[in-house]
């Protein structure tokens, strides 16, 4: 039932692991800090000074959901130069930087997927108070919003990567996954995903996807998939595994077609940054200062992403626990999530609002495929889910 990365990223580092050795000459950190020079754009930045020591948690820490990438890109940008790297604790902290200087207080980013046992990151937020704000997606807002309440305050990416591949060789004339499922049946192949994925549950209830197709044995390596010949799809993410299996997995070495998941109707927000819900209030002041300062960091990220990816590989590196990234990889993301409108001012000129129709459609459709399975809460509306107000309409891609 899982779709953001705590479950489908696996995939992404497995097959990059088995299938070939990146770029990544380093070696992990033989102790438990370290430090890492960064000097990413929001480093040299000019603009108006930020103060956020009055406001703010003299840390203010940031629980992800799987280990550094490109995806989170607008998070490490906001660290200044020389910070720690805790490579036991899989965690980063530094001076948390604004249009080139500090705010006066720290930044900590914890890795999360494997370095947190694969937890959710709802379970994390509240078992752990000293987490300001965490990655959540809108399925798991949605699943968990009984018990585990959270509320997003602003959207890095507005469409997610999430995506189903296939070989555009044997399969020239499809051009969405509705037509790949008919081409599929046809052809007796598969599309191989991580058993229990919410998304696929929409796909077969809604009749995209027939089930004779489905496969939920994917493993995350690419062996499957590279000795179907082509017979086979693939789940996979749009920012990642069409530059990874042309150019780092040696037995394919050819492009991939794909289509991402919003195109079906299942559109939820990737990796929103949230609070818990209850937090909301509390924290109203420091997130009035604070979530401008991720919105330009969003924004210079996405303008000129290289010296923030070589932190985010030197990250990899140091965590050393079978992830493995590159710069390389980095750079395609950023360009992708350009590209491909996953990352967008939306329809309001300005970068990381939600919208309330898109949300009470998502509810509808994701109600019934948690029914039985998550805890969602009776009468969920929009409102519980995400808000707007601390967003500043100036800040966008194209400002």
């Amino acid at each position: 039932m899982r779709t953001t990365r705590t479950t489908t990223r696996i995939g992404v580092a497995t097959a990059a692991l088995a299938a070939t050795a990146l770029a990544l000459t380093g070696c992990a950190a033989s102790s438990s800090a370290g430090t890492a020079a960064s000097s990413a754009t929001a480093k040299t930045a000019s603009g108006p000074a930020v103060d956020l020591s009055g406001v703010c948690p003299s840390t203010v820490v940031v629980q992800t959901d799987w280990n550094p990438e490109g995806e989170h890109g607008h998070l490490y940008q906001m660290l200044g130069p020389d910070p720690s790297i805790d490579a036991s604790g899989k965690t980063v902290t530094g001076d948390l930087y604004a249009n080139g200087a500090s705010t006066g207080v720290k930044l900590e980013i914890r890795a999360g997927g494997p370095a947190i046992g694969y937890t959710k990151v709802a379970s994390q937020m509240y078992q752990d108070k000293d987490i300001t704000l965490g990655y959540m997606s809108t399925d798991e807002q949605v699943q968990f919003s009984g018990n585990l309440p959270t509320t997003a305050v602003f959207a890095e990416n507005d469409q997610s990567p999430m995506s189903i591949m296939w070989d555009p060789e044997t399969y020239p004339d499809v051009e969405s996954i509705e037509d790949l499922g008919k081409e599929l049946e046809e052809n007796g192949g598969v599309v191989r995903y991580f058993n229990g994925a919410a998304y696929m549950t929409y796909l077969e209830q809604s009749g995209i996807l027939p089930k004779k197709v489905l496969d939920g044995s994917y493993d995350g390596t690419p062996s499957k998939f590279v000795s179907a010949g082509g017979k086979d799809a693939q789940q996979g993410f749009a920012t990642a595994e069409p530059y990874i299996y042309q150019n780092q997995v040696a037995a394919w070495g050819k492009k991939v077609a794909y289509k991402t998941i919003s195109s079906t109707g299942w559109n939820p927000y990737p990796e929103a940054m949230a609070v818990r819900t209850g937090d909301l209030s509390e924290l109203g002041s420091c997130l009035e200062e604070l979530v401008p300062v991720m919105q330009q960091a969003d924004v210079d990220y996405l303008t000129a992403p290289e010296a923030t990816n070589d932190l985010i590989t030197q990250l990899v590196q140091q965590y050393n626990n079978g992830w493995t990234y590159d710069s390389k990889v980095g750079a395609f993301a950023a360009e992708q999530m350009v590209d491909l409108g996953l990352a967008t001012d939306g329809d309001n000129g300005y970068i990381g609002d939600m919208d309330e129709e898109r949300m009470q459609d998502f509810i509808e459709k994701a109600t019934p495929v948690f029914a039985g399975t998550g805890d969602v809460k009776s009468g969920l509306e929009p409102s519980d889910l995400f808000t707007n107000e601390f967003l500043d309409e100036s800040i966008g891609l194209g400002n």
